[in-house]
């Protein structure tokens, strides 16, 4: 029924009047004690409900009598804002009764305007008397209805007129079928299950037509924003949805406007509401103000429908956005015509500003299966050709996927109904395989039999290009040719609309009747044209990305430009543009074959996962199965594709390319919005190894797809499912699918919300997937009875290794037994016996439930399953809330659980730490059993490999440390245990006390204290046990006499560090360890040492005869050696920044040693000036071993005054400098003086200047005989001069030069050099010889 129309019977109009005067109570009041001055307002109202409290008061006013109770009506038309539909209601309903208002009227006239009614407000002068009022607002009502009825008339007929054009089915224009709209509320940023209307949906829920705009309650977004690619129906709907509002099936809406902004964008004047509602689509035929007030008033039911959006022009300069935006902007925020609804369609990408964040998106994912076999049934309803349309379809595989496209599939339709009566069945493989050859054949179909109008169609190309490069798509008479007119018209080709240019003016515009048409005979124009050569046409081979640009204003008009581009380039099409190029064949193949060579260029380069996608389709349209193999290979094996819309045609078109492919490969989808159906386009895809998605549109429907392409993945590894609004219905086809794929090493569900049932419907699997390495169910939120089921699996299935759940995470691991192929391919029920056979010979389990929130009931439970189980590794259930009692149960079970590692607890840090079985110790360890047992002479009551026994967080105390060590003492089996005491508070008197242990507990050979971070353990000797696990037993009497053997070898070591050691502290700690047996390494890690306390640890060091190493944090090291050893002295220094100042005080200390056998000075701030000083005073050193100097910063000064030095050194026995990277300065010593002396200069970046000195040098040291210099920069003329300045007496002195020169060497002159220097000593022994004879 006509909203306008509707007569509201008196309850529904009570029920208004009601809720008007809630809205204002306080008037009311007034009000009653105006009409009502004698009543008291009971102040019990008060605590009534506004409504109930309004409808008191309303009763009160009606039982008072006629004439009351129509004064009150008027009072609340002329005072209240009342719509005007209501009022007339409200006026005819309840204001006349027995020619109430003629009364009123007359009585008006006669009385003078002191005797009205007080109280009553005058009517206002524009309308007269309250008559005239009620005339004036029906006379705009019927105006209003007036308009209203002629614009849905004006829709009729534009509808009712579309006639199919000559040659085409009738259905070309009349089918409809509705595509997969999607819901997707926080597109823009708004929260998830935002309400659209009433409705609560979820992001990614399917919705109809009928559920796009619903207006029961007003909350809700106003705004829908449909989003689709080219070819998705965007257009088609919005003129569906007009055209149903016509036939009134849309009547929640009074007026319905269509507008294009193809259109708008031709507006360059900024325009107002009723501008753009009458000028721009449908004027009425009088009253305009009248007419637009009404529509305000009522804008809730107004809907404006604006197709194109991407299409806006965006802002082109300072000025702000162009008129169209900046209308649109303010329909959208409610600043114009607030409340009315507002939907627009876009295809994906950046989408302008001004819309709301709370705006509705709604995805157009085309059709699937079902929608194209419906639109095949309604295009071929009454021809006999149907049957074999749906047959080509079924049989065509890559025909069925285009058609999901619904551009598309009106293409293959009216392909199909040109082809079928004159063609073969099955044709349609050979003449429609692909998006290029469907738009070919569609022109052809277009085309009168036998004729193809070459000329105008490339005419026609070269304007359709031309519009693709200035971003037009709307066309006047003056951009195209009369007789093209004709011709685009004649053929379907192009379209014809009025363009509203202003009030009163049009214009005939003309447009392709799809944007892909116009591409498609751009690119015919490009191909076949003479006018555009091969350079110009690769140009336009291109890649376009679906990621848009923050920068980009505005999409593209040539997406699929490239893709046809690529498509004509098949040599299927030759024949086709070489009749477009009136038979010149080779300039078409030279285009086709440049085409080609870019796209092979494109397959080689590493690309995003968007322009991939592009990639496979151009490669796909050129049928070239070189050029597919090629891109295939160079397709990286990760493959992701992050954040941006795929649909079925792009999945069916990457698996074409992958069936080129040898290689495995791995596809990530994550946070792609994919159509439900697009996993059925990976059917039969062998290629692929790891397949994860990862989207909240993935729901039930997908995951049915999913489970019918699983089982034909042959080469499927992993498969991840996570973070989708899969449901247990979803979930139950995925179960069936799994057991198919037995080659499964990895399945993931993580976050999926799944229900606690779901998950155990999963974990039912786990015996049918052989090879099943891993199953993750993270992030699903189960209960612990749940858990406790799962535990359960876990126990009782021979596969599963381990059971990981910590807070969200759940997963198994999972060690298959090695089964070949042909094990696998038996029947199931063998495989599982066998596997548990196998399973529970040498099967162990791992289980760790860490703050799952355990209590001790379930502790009960846990026990009485794991001791029906398998042996176990590991069990942790740390972090719960088992508390002392669930503990207590876990620990006297632990000996009958057969746990082979740990069982933590982690209440108050309980863990046990567990060894193998005896008979289960191989090698090493049997052999340190055996020591075991001849040390102590008696069975170890004990594990006997390593123990950890952590006793962190107890609370303990100095006297629970007491008694702790007599608990330990006594015993030297304890060797392997590690035992912790960390974080107990302890006092300093209390740490002091432990190193008591070392005295009491033989087993102890290290402790380490960290006083301030309350870091304590305690270890045995278990690196020397190792060692002679590992090595020969030597063969001893007793064993008594071994173990104190080892007590004499094997150091104990205590490290304090961070402990306030103040001079009583000190004396304390060394009266302890007076009694410790030795050798004793003392490690103080103390920040700060007073002089005092220095002087107490000084003193004290005689009590310790048995101390061996003393270390403190400062890298001061003092090393100690026993009266047998005959070592020397070493003493290190490094990194103490010595300079020149301190080293003759230093060097004098040092002369004061008596055996010195190594100094170290390295890392210092010595400098040449201070090793020059080190170097003059080493003669005073008693020096016997190394003296090591690197890393001082020193240059080639310090290397020649060391050649220098060399001769006042006579116990120098070799000198090592490199002042590369290395930085290293090394002398050696010996006892007793040298005569042959090795000098290795590396790295010293000599100049010509040094050689001099440095053959000054080297005649002065007789005892040098190896000089080596390695990449010391001295060519080949500078070694020459070296040589013949070097003056030596008799003997050997040998030069070796190690530098990799560049330059091809030539050495006779240093063979001359040689010969001279030769000759030279030849002349010297022969003034010896002479002088020698004189003497005698």
């Amino acid at each position: 029924m006509d909203p306008v129309g509707l007569q509201l019977g008196n309850k529904n109009l009570w029920s208004c009047l009601v809720r008007l005067l809630t809205k204002d109570p306080e008037w009311l009041n007034a009000k009653m004690k105006f009409f009502l001055p004698n009543t008291d307002l009971d102040s019990r109202n008060e605590t009534l409900d506004p409504e109930q409290r309004v409808i008191l008061q309303l009763n009160k006013l009606h039982v008072q009598g006629s004439d009351t109770w129509q004064s009150f009506i008027h009072c609340v038309c002329m005072q209240l804002e009342v719509p005007l539909d209501l009022e007339v209601l409200l006026l005819s309903t309840f204001g006349c009764d027995d020619g109430f208002t003629s009364q009123l009227g007359a009585e008006g006239k006669s009385q003078p305007e002191s005797q009205l009614h007080h109280g009553l407000k005058r009517p206002h002068q524009s309308c007269g008397s309250s008559p005239r009022r009620k005339q004036c607002k029906k006379q705009q009502l019927e105006l209003a209805k007036k308009y209203l009825q002629l614009l849905r008339t004006s829709a009729q007929q534009r509808y009712r007129s579309q006639i199919p054009g000559s040659g085409q089915p009738h259905a070309f224009h009349q089918v409809y079928v509705p595509p997969i709209l999607r819901r997707a509320t926080a597109s823009l940023d708004t929260p998830e299950g935002a309400v659209m209307g009433d409705l609560k949906v979820e992001d990614g829920a399917d919705v109809s037509i009928s559920d796009l705009f619903n207006t029961r309650v007003n909350k809700g977004p106003r705004v829908t924003v449909l989003l689709g690619k080219a070819g998705m129906g965007k257009t088609t709907l919005a003129h569906r949805l007009c055209q149903k509002w016509a036939e009134g099936h849309l009547n929640c809406f009074q007026a319905l406007f269509l507008f294009e902004f193809r259109q708008l964008n031709l507006i360059t004047r900024f325009l107002t509401p009723s501008e753009l509602l009458f000028d721009l689509y449908l004027s009425p035929e009088s009253d305009h103000d009248t007419v637009f007030q009404y529509l305000e008033k009522n804008a809730d039911q107004v809907l404006l429908i604006f197709d194109g959006l991407d299409e806006a022009l965006q802002p082109m300069g300072p000025d702000g956005p162009g008129p169209v935006l900046t209308l649109f902007s303010h329909l959208c925020n409610g600043t114009l015509l607030p409340g009315c609804r507002v939907m627009a369609t876009s295809r994906p990408g950046k989408l302008p500003a001004c819309l709301p964040a709370e705006a509705a998106m709604v995805h157009m994912l085309g059709f699937d299966g079902p929608r194209v076999e419906e639109y095949v049934n309604h295009f071929f309803s009454a021809q006999p050709s149907r049957e074999g349309a749906l047959v080509e379809l079924q049989t065509n595989g890559r025909l069925r996927s285009l058609c999901a496209v619904p551009a598309l599939c009106q293409v293959a339709c009216l392909c199909l109904h040109h082809l079928l009566p004159d063609h073969a069945p099955g044709q349609s493989v050979a003449l429609l395989p692909t998006m290029t050859q469907l738009y070919m054949q569609m022109v052809l179909a277009l085309s009168p039999p036998g004729h193809l109008p070459t000329s105008s169609l490339l005419d026609l190309g070269e304007v359709a290009l031309r519009g693709l490069e200035t971003g037009k798509v709307i066309f006047y008479a003056k951009d195209i040719a009369p007789p093209l007119i004709a011709f685009g018209a004649t053929h379907s080709l192009l379209t014809s609309f009025c363009v509203p240019t202003g009030p009163g003016h049009q214009q005939t515009g003309y447009a392709f009747t799809h944007l892909s048409l116009q591409e498609f005979l751009a690119a015919l124009h490009l191909m076949a044209s003479p006018k555009v050569n091969k350079d110009t046409l690769t140009q336009y081979v291109t890649l376009h990305s679906r990621w848009v640009q923050r920068t980009k204003a505005r999409l593209g008009l040539s997406d699929h430009l490239p893709t046809f581009l690529a498509g004509l380039a098949s040599c299927t099409c030759r024949p086709f543009l070489s009749h477009l190029a009136q038979g010149n064949e080779d300039c078409v193949g030279a285009k086709q074959a440049a085409v080609v060579q870019v796209l092979k260029k494109l397959a080689t380069r590493k690309l995003t996962g968007p322009k991939v996608v592009e990639l496979c389709h151009c490669v796909d349209e050129t049928q070239e199965p070189e050029l597919a193999s090629l891109t295939a290979q160079s397709l990286p094996y990760q493959l992701p594709f992050h954040n941006f819309p795929l649909t079925c045609t792009d999945l069916a078109t990457l698996t074409n390319i992958l069936e080129h492919r040898e290689a495995p490969i791995h596809l990530d989808f994550d946070g792609c919005p994919l159509e439900p159906h697009c996993p059925e386009a990976l059917v039969g895809c062998g290629q692929i190894e790891n397949l994860s998605f990862r989207s909240r549109k993935c729901g039930d429907t997908f995951a049915e797809a999913l489970s019918r392409s699983l089982p034909t993945m042959g080469r499927l590894q992993m498969l991840g499912l996570a973070g989708s609004k899969i449901t247990a219905r979803g979930i139950s086809h995925l179960v069936k699918a799994l057991p198919l794929c037995p080659q499964l090493k990895e399945v993931s569900f993580r976050d999926n919300q799944l229900s606690d049932q779901v998950v155990l419907n999963i974990v039912e699997v786990l015996p049918h997937l052989p090879r099943l390495r891993k199953l993750d169910l993270s992030s699903n939120s189960i209960c612990v009875s749940t858990l406790l089921c799962l535990a359960r699996v876990a126990v009782t299935c021979p596969t599963v290794r381990m059971l990981q759940a910590r807070e969200a995470d759940l997963i198994f691991l999972l060690s298959p037994p090695t089964e070949t192929t042909a094990e696998l391919q038996r029947a199931p029920d063998l495989q599982e016996s066998d596997g548990q056979r196998k399973g529970a010979q040498s099967r162990s389990l791992t289980l760790r439930l860490q703050k799952c929130q355990l209590q001790v009931h379930d502790a009960e439970a846990l026990i009485a399953l794991l001791q029906e189980g398998p042996h176990l590794e590991e069990v942790d259930l740390s972090g719960n809330q088992l508390e002392d009692e669930g503990c207590r149960l876990m620990a006297e079970a632990a000996s009958q659980l057969h746990i082979a590692r740990k069982l933590d607890l982690q209440h108050k840090t309980v863990i046990f730490m567990f060894a193998q079985e005896p008979e289960e110790q191989k090698g090493p360890q049997e052999r340190a059993a055996f020591l075991d047992s001849l040390m102590l002479q008696m069975p170890s009551e004990l594990p006997l490999s390593s123990r950890r026994m952590r006793l962190t967080h107890c609370g303990l105390q100095a006297k629970h440390l007491e008694q702790l060590c007599k608990a330990l003492g006594g015993s030297c089996h304890l060797g392997h245990l590690h035992l912790d005491l960390s974080e107990n508070g302890l006092s300093l008197d209390a740490v002091l006390g432990l190193v008591q242990c070392f005295s009491t507990l033989q087993w102890l050979f290290r402790l380490d204290i960290s006083f301030e971070s309350q870091h304590i353990l305690l270890r045995g000797d278990k690196t020397s046990r190792d060692m002679w696990a590992t090595g020969s037993l030597p063969d001893f009497p007793a064993a008594a006499e071994f173990l104190g053997f080892r007590q004499r070898c094997i150091p104990r070591s205590l490290c304090l560090s961070e402990c306030p050691l103040e001079p009583p502290s000190l004396t304390r700690l060394c009266a302890t360890l007076k009694d410790c047996p030795g050798p004793l390494e003392l490690q103080l890690s103390c920040e700060f040492l007073s002089d005092q306390s220095l002087e107490t640890l000084l003193d004290c060091l005689p009590q310790l005869p048995q101390l061996s190493l003393l270390q403190s944090l400062h890298h001061a090291t003092l090393h100690f050696r026993s009266n047998q050893e005959e070592e020397g002295m070493c003493c290190g220094f490094t990194g103490c920044s010595l300079s020149q100042e301190h080293v003759e005080s230093f060097c004098w200390l040092l002369s004061k040693c008596k055996d010195l056998s190594q100094v170290d000075l390295s890392a210092n701030l010595l400098g040449d000036s201070g090793l020059r000083c080190l170097l003059e005073c080493l003669p005073q050193v008693p020096i016997s071993g190394l003296l090591d100097l690197s890393h001082n910063s020193v240059s080639q000064e310090s290397a020649l005054y060391l050649v220098e030095t060399l001769p006042s050194c006579p116990r120098v026995r070799e000198a090592s400098v490199n002042l590369g990277s290395e930085q290293s300065f090394r002398i050696h010593f010996s006892r007793e003086d040298q005569a042959g002396k090795t000098l290795r200069l590396s790295e010293c970046s000599f100049r010509p200047e040094h050689v001099s000195r440095l053959a000054t040098g080297l005649s002065q040291s007789l005892q040098l005989t190896e000089l080596t210099l390695t990449q010391c920069c001295l060519g080949q003329k500078q070694l020459a001069i070296l040589l013949s300045l070097v003056g030596r007496p008799a003997g050997l002195f040998s030069l070796r030069d190690s530098t990799r020169h560049t330059e091809k060497l030539s050495f006779p002159r240093l063979e001359a050099c040689a010969l001279g220097f030769k000759k030279k000593r030849k002349k010297e022994r022969k003034k010896e010889r002479r002088f020698q004879r004189i003497l005698n």
